[in-house]
């Protein structure tokens, strides 16, 4: 069987499952009262289950083992094995913190500890930035600065989803077009573990938004949104980071726009004097919003902004036609400026 049939197996499994179970854990979610109640930061005006996140986890997952019963793990390097278990593991882990925050609503401190852990854990088994790749100075050995560099690209990244989550469908389609753009690159660097992570939570996110698109049925909660922020962040560890001497310029161009929002987000707190973990509205979103924007046009500038960012990757990463699709995506982020140069006047 051609390998890349196990990544469109992975794809499509992780979409039937999300569209299968998020229904039932709707319903489960409004007899158990789990809720997201409106307030004066939050945008939605009625009550929203929280927890899709359970069936954006369980439909990569499951995706992930049907790929690895059917033998789709037997065509990788026994090290690039381990390294997809790796990422499944820690994604798990960060999954329960997030589960655990929608459930008990825990501290900023607590929520953040836990994330240190469990990325130094991920760092532990393989999930590793170990050397740079500068493009004009060779590899770069990171030595013990590898663990504090990985850590803070993976707890930065799953914090990143989470804040950029505070419209129907906002962080599901940006990491549903984070992971497409992170697929097709993996698999023309030949790095078909990543390439299959990624190919399962394209499917998972992009499955998802049958029900979370505006108007949304149900909020997918930082248990998702933690979950796929690690899994985005590790499948650039695991499948860019390593293997090319712009790689180091791919993960953050295909997630710029999550990391830029939650940098000047921190910096703008910072200089008010405030703490960054208080919740504001100071985030992009927020901020078009009260431009005059309606709720679709925002989410749908933002996906035009995160597919133009993904397709300068696909072009620097070399990509056949990568020139093309980034003019194409440049002439789409044009046409949507516009119409919010529009709309804000």
């Amino acid at each position: 069987m051609p390998a890349q049939i196990y990544h469109l197996i992975a794809f499509l499994f992780a979409a039937v499952v999300v569209l299968w179970t998020t229904p039932d854990v709707k319903n489960i979610g409004i007899k158990s009262g789990r809720l997201d109640k409106p307030s004066d930061r939050k945008v939605h005006q009625r009550p929203m289950v929280r927890l899709g996140g359970v069936s954006i986890f369980a439909g990569t997952i499951i995706s992930l083992l049907i790929v690895w019963w059917l033998g789709g793990f037997g065509i990788l390097p026994t090290e690039k094995e381990w390294q997809i278990w790796g990422v499944a593991l820690g994604g798990v882990c960060f999954f329960l913190i997030g589960l655990a925050d929608d459930l008990l609503n825990l501290s900023p401190r607590a929520r953040l500890l836990m994330q240190i852990i469990v990325a130094a854990l991920a760092w532990k088994v393989g999930v590793s930035i170990d050397f740079l790749s500068i493009p004009t100075g060779g590899v770069v050995q990171l030595g013990w600065w590898s663990l504090p560099i990985t850590v803070v690209w993976l707890v930065g990244m799953v914090n990143a989803i989470n804040w950029i989550d505070g419209l129907d469908g906002l962080a599901a389609g940006v990491s549903g077009i984070a992971s497409v753009v992170m697929l097709v690159v993996a698999l023309f660097m030949q790095q078909s573990a990543a390439a299959l992570i990624a190919a399962a939570l394209a499917g998972a996110s992009l499955g998802f938004l049958r029900y979370n698109f505006n108007p949304a049925q149900i909020f997918m909660g930082d248990g998702g949104s933690y979950f796929m922020g690690f899994t985005l962040a590790a499948v650039g560890v695991v499948g860019l980071v390593k293997t090319a001497a712009t790689a180091v310029l791919l993960p953050f161009l295909i997630l710029a726009v999550p990391i830029v929002d939650m940098s000047a987000v921190i910096l703008a707190r910072l200089r008010r004097g405030k703490s960054p973990f208080i919740a504001d509205k100071s985030h992009l979103h927020h901020r078009l919003l009260q431009a005059g924007l309606s709720h679709r046009l925002t989410v749908l500038f933002i996906y035009a902004l995160t597919l133009w960012a993904g397709s300068l990757a696909l072009a620097i990463a070399g990509i056949p036609s990568g020139i093309a699709y980034a003019c194409g995506a440049t002439s789409l982020l044009s046409y949507t400026s516009w119409k919010v140069w529009k709309h804000s006047r």
